[in-house]
């Protein structure tokens, strides 16, 4: 009797912990983000998609891990592969796609008006973001 008493106590703290393990992590929603590239010495923006980043999660406090790197990405790929050195790159992102969508628009609509600028989409098959390889 004495064992089954601690095998019943064992069981029952193995269904505590594990039903709190199976809850879900906080800030594990997926990740959405667009990049814009200027230049103060061009009329062109450069701009991609709405991307969903890959095993990527905001942190405590609603940040993007190592976003400075997503921006490098762009920074470094208009510049080997498409040779426009000297570019200024940003990277909007949110866990919220309809937000996300929204800042799109008005982002775009706003450099569209102006017409001394030219805006051109870099294509997904051309770019994508990847998560940052850290050292």
């Amino acid at each position: 009797m004495k064992y089954v008493k601690i095998l019943f106590a064992v069981a029952l703290v193995f269904t505590m912990c594990s039903a709190f393990s199976l809850k879900k992590k906080a800030g594990t929603k997926p990740v959405y983000a667009f990049g814009v590239s200027a230049s103060f010495t061009d009329t062109v923006i450069y701009y991609t998609n709405i991307q969903m980043l890959d095993s990527v999660f905001l942190d405590k406090d609603g940040f993007l891990p190592n976003r400075e790197l997503y921006s490098y990405q762009l920074k470094n790929y208009l510049e080997y592969n498409m040779s426009q050195p000297n570019r200024t790159c940003m990277i909007y992102f949110s866990e919220n796609k309809k937000k996300i969508d929204k800042e799109y628009a008005k982002l775009l609509a706003k450099y569209k008006k102006n017409s001394a600028v030219s805006v051109e989409l870099l294509p997904e098959d051309k770019f994508r973001f990847t998560k940052p390889e850290l050292e």
